[in-house]
């Protein structure tokens, strides 16, 4: 006999009330939940309930037919359904060659009536196991392919001497070590998203990953399968499991950034899981635990989406035990120079051009430029005058940077310049509410961020 399992979940079908009396006595001190039924077609209904990871199954169940052939239609459904549990056949009749079909449409192993208890219970565990290695894998991989998409990422210092920059690292420094929940909030560009990879390097969690979701990326229709997870057939497109940013992030840290972009109804949703430490899977009727530390940023006014009621007031007070303000670039001017030389050294390796150094003028030019991108239009800057260059040093001419646009001048602009400007516009008017920009443009909020990153707003 082996250990009860701690959340091994059983489904016996079989005709044989007896049978099953019998399986269930045997089974119940080995499996957290053993459930059987008698009739075939209760399967589905079942399987629509529970996530087993076993299934144990008779291949007859008319009576004086014994060719096997309800059994493997029924496994079959079940391999469609919930492609990962484990089926072993059962059966009073020994065939051979019926045998070899069903492990060929995949049953994992074959129990023959009347069955000996130690053996019974030991195929059942290696199934178990079985299931057990195939899930382990399914979330190694999704793991996997989270970790080099963050490796993958361009991994970026916080560069800067200025005090607004010393005070914010002074408070990192305070905060990371604890699980408090924190905001980060600041304009598009000031590297709201190093701050939160700081925040986790410095933390107890640092071992772990760092999950980062793109609240302004994802189509509201799929918001809460990528961050809950769903089950294979849970909607039309589900075309198999798939685990969700929360359980990737177990013991680790999740950043949702552009969290004011999290519709209304999915807000209640981030609420409980945030305050109940559990997640529930679209299509499982089964709670998940989950252990995150959680690191939120948005470049919206919060508090007036709350007074507006686009953003609930009480998830505004869960994700905001410490706000951490990211500073624009205007503000802490003298640390342009020194995120130019960054920069440029970065971007000289990038592009294999070596020695080259900024002109003072060229620098006193970038001083007065008010950077309304911050540090990524900086890089922007930085980048294009790398790729142009022709000469080791890099003249004023080499940076080119957005003039001011008077309204006089609109009649002058590109279809794209008067876009930006009526987005920019739109942006300010609604203090960075996305749905009420889209609206009143009249596109979608897709359309909208995609934009928006292309202006670089």
């Amino acid at each position: 006999m082996f250990n009860r399992m701690q959340s091994g979940k059983i489904l016996i079908v079989d005709d044989n009330k007896s049978a099953l009396s019998a399986l269930n006595m045997l089974l119940q001190p080995e499996y957290e939940t053993v459930i059987t039924i008698a009739s075939p077609n209760q399967i589905m209904s079942e399987l629509g309930k529970h996530d087993f990871d076993l299934v144990l199954l008779d291949m007859n169940f008319s009576a004086g037919i014994n060719s096997g052939n309800e059994g493997l239609f029924w496994l079959s459904e079940i391999k469609k359904s919930a492609p990962s549990t484990e089926v072993v056949m059962i059966t009073a009749y020994g065939d051979v060659e019926l045998a070899v079909k069903a492990l060929k449409q995949g049953a994992t192993d074959f129990i023959l009536k009347p069955w000996e208890n130690a053996k019974l219970i030991a195929t059942l565990k290696s199934a178990f196991l079985l299931r057990q290695s195939k899930v382990e894998v399914a979330a190694l991989k999704q793991r996997e392919q989270t970790i080099k998409t963050e490796l993958n990422k361009e991994q970026r210092l916080i560069v800067g001497t200025s005090p607004l920059i010393l005070r914010m690292m002074q408070t990192i420094s305070k905060v990371a070590k604890t699980d408090a929940n924190i905001l980060i909030t600041g304009e598009n560009g000031t590297g709201k998203e190093l701050v939160a990879r700081e925040i986790h390097r410095k933390s107890e969690r640092h071992n772990e990953l760092l999950v980062t979701v793109d609240m302004g990326a994802i189509p509201e229709t799929l918001f809460e399968s990528e961050l809950f997870g769903h089950k294979k057939g849970a909607f039309t497109d589900a075309r198999e499991n798939r685990t969700g940013k929360f359980q990737v992030a177990h013991k680790g840290s999740l950043f949702l950034d552009e969290i004011g972009n999290l519709p209304l109804s999915l807000q209640a949703k981030l609420l409980a899981a945030l305050q109940n430490r559990t997640i529930m899977p679209i299509g499982s009727n089964e709670q998940v635990s989950i252990d995150i530390r959680l690191i939120s940023a948005t470049n919206c006014d919060l508090d007036q989406l709350v007074s507006q009621q686009h953003f609930r007031e009480d998830l505004l007070y869960r994700i905001n035990t410490i706000r951490i303000e990211v500073p624009p670039l205007r503000e802490r001017g003298e640390d342009i120079e020194l995120l130019a030389s960054y920069f440029l050294k970065s971007f000289e390796k990038k592009y294999r051009k070596n020695s080259l150094k900024i002109s003072q003028q060229a620098i006193n030019k970038m001083m007065k430029y008010s950077w309304p991108g911050n540090v990524r239009e900086l890089q922007h800057t930085i980048e294009k005058a790398v790729i142009l260059s022709d000469s080791p040093t890099l003249k004023p001419e080499d940076f080119v940077l957005k003039p001011s646009v008077k309204t006089s001048e609109v009649n002058l602009l590109s279809m794209e310049e008067m876009e930006k400007q009526l987005i920019e516009g739109s942006l300010e008017k609604h203090n960075g509410n996305f749905t009420a920009v889209a609206n009143q443009l009249g596109i979608t909020r897709q359309t909208l961020y995609n934009k928006i990153k292309r202006y670089e707003l």
